[in-house]
């Protein structure tokens, strides 16, 4: 395995995951679909590939 490569390739995968799911996050606050005064976050990260791989990111987020 080519260390650099498979590297990038995780990076690249990270930043759009971070990229489109802040747009995402953001449209939704920016429309008024939250109602009350937090936004509760789950990111759950699995392959279709590799049953044993479930990683589960949960955040609040306050929305003053």
């Amino acid at each position: 395995m080519d260390e650099d490569h498979f590297n990038m390739a995780v990076r690249k995968f990270l930043k759009e995951v971070g990229v489109t799911s802040q747009r995402e996050i953001e449209r939704i606050v920016r429309e008024g679909a939250i109602k009350g005064t937090s936004l509760r976050l789950r990111m759950t990260l699995t392959s279709d590939d590799q049953p044993a791989l479930k990683h589960v990111v949960e955040t609040t987020i306050e929305l003053r």
